[in-house]
């Protein structure tokens, strides 16, 4: 990551598409309100960089957000969404901030700063926005008929005695990335602990001890 002048902010933008990287860029360099973006790329791009901490991170979620966990960045994350829908699974993905995506500079400028500060920023058509439940099985299915393609790789992880570091550097994720997706097997098993998620899956033909 660059240096970043004491007086800025340190910012990271994070998201998949570099064309909305670039405008959010600009958009914060007209502002001139002391941001410095020192990183900008995708989620695994920035969270496997070696850097010092942002103070915050701009997140956008793209046009359509499904699952996944917040960048883990070291720093609180202000995401931006599509639609009310994105926006509950970003909360409940680990943002403390969210905005739409066509939000105007000057509202994404004070709310970068708030979040910056440790509060937790709704724009209003996003006030009545609660995390989404993450595990909740479609009506008369069970819930493990819902493992995520991830999940289930995750299992077959927790199966061979991973911890959660060796999870993340089998698949190639960040530990906070694995650590949710071990949380989300866990919750679709209906057990608390990784032993029992094994156990459970192994009765239910998940996996081979």
């Amino acid at each position: 990551m660059l240096d970043a002048p004491p007086s800025s902010q340190r910012l990271a933008l994070v998201s998949e598409d570099p064309l909305a990287r670039g405008a959010l860029a600009r958009a914060l360099s007209d502002q001139g309100e002391g941001w410095t973006v020192v990183a900008s790329g995708t989620q695994v791009e920035l969270e496997t960089a070696r850097g010092g901490p942002p103070d915050v991170v701009l997140w956008d979620t793209g046009l359509r957000l499904t699952e996944g966990a917040a960048p883990d960045l070291g720093a609180p994350v202000l995401a931006l969404v599509a639609d009310e829908a994105a926006g509950e699974l970003a909360l409940g993905a680990g943002a403390r901030g969210l905005l739409f995506r066509d939000v105007a500079p000057e509202m994404l400028v004070a709310a970068l700063h708030a979040v910056a500060r440790g509060l937790t920023v709704f724009e209003p058509g996003l006030s009545q926005v609660r995390a989404a439940p993450r595990n909740t099985a479609p009506t008369g299915a069970p819930a493990h008929d819902t493992l995520t393609p991830r999940e289930r790789e995750v299992l077959g992880l927790l199966a061979e005695g991973l911890s959660n570091k060796a999870i993340a550097d089998r698949l190639v994720i960040s530990e906070h990335t694995a650590k949710f997706h071990v949380n989300a097997v866990l919750a679709k098993l209906g057990v608390q602990r990784r032993t029992e998620a094994v156990v459970r899956a192994a009765r239910l033909g998940l996996v081979t001890l």
